[in-house]
């Protein structure tokens, strides 16, 4: 009912025309062409689909053999090239010379030669085996001939240069180690200095034994036991010292 409704509209009754939409025209670049250029220039030619396009060689150009390997350069000719020294051999054509005799006697000469010259050397060589294998003695190391050199049994320049410095260093370590011994040498006390430490050790005794003497009769607590025995030993050490300084008339004290 609906349908009817809308097919019997006034606003169907007159025909409509159909509006068509115009696109816009698209858009092309102004670098298209240089742009096409550049990639036809740096695309390979073995890169593009389908057969290359190269010129295709003619059937008179086909490849021929060894056309591929390197050529020498042309060989120039030198103008002011040295000529050839003339060959020593003779050629075929050549023809000794004929009817030359010598006077020269060659069996006496050699006979002469013989006589006078002087006997060879034999090569001094050595056997090792009973076989008879024979071998040169020089290079055998058997031979004594380092012993005859003239800088044989001649101490080298570098141990004794060694020599040296560690003789060197030796005066230096006992240089300074005298050095420190004489910088912690004892001294000897003078007969005054002796004399005065001597009294000063009495007149110690004198005041500890006189604080020794006014100790109470009674001792009955620990601190009184304790001063008293430390006043004993003070005693002690004072008298050991006095007898030390009189029997030894020479004293030395170390420095420090």
């Amino acid at each position: 009912m609906a349908a009817q409704c809308v097919q019997n509209s006034i606003d169907n009754l007159l025909p409509r025309l159909e509006e068509k939409s115009v696109k816009p025209p698209r858009y092309i670049s102004t670098f298209r062409p240089s742009v096409k250029c550049e990639a036809a220039k740096n695309k390979a030619q073995c890169k593009t689909m389908g057969p290359a396009k190269v010129a295709v060689p003619t059937p008179n150009n086909f490849l021929q053999k060894h056309s591929k390997e390197p050529k020498l350069p042309a060989k120039k000719k030198e103008q002011n090239s040295k000529k050839l020294p003339a060959l020593s051999v003779p050629r075929r054509t050549d023809r000794p010379v004929m009817g030359i005799q010598s006077k020269k006697n060659f069996i006496n000469t050699n006979a002469v030669a013989a006589i006078k010259g002087l006997p060879k050397k034999p090569q001094p060589i050595y056997v090792d085996r009973r076989q008879g294998d024979k071998y040169l003695l020089e290079p055998s190391g058997l031979v004594p001939k380092y012993i005859k050199k003239k800088d044989y049994g001649i101490t080298p320049k570098y141990v004794t240069q060694r020599n040296e410095e560690t003789k060197r260093a030796q005066e230096e370590y006992e240089a300074r180690i005298l050095e420190d011994l004489k910088k912690r040498a004892m001294k000897r006390l003078s007969d005054d200095e002796r004399r005065s430490l001597l009294q000063g050790l009495k007149k110690h005794w004198e005041e500890v034994y006189h604080e020794f003497q006014g100790l109470p009769v009674q001792i009955d607590t620990a601190p009184k036991k304790l001063h008293k025995e430390k006043l004993e030993l003070q005693m002690k050490q004072l008298e050991h010292d006095i007898e030390v300084i009189e029997k030894h008339k020479v004293i030395y004290i170390a420095n420090e």
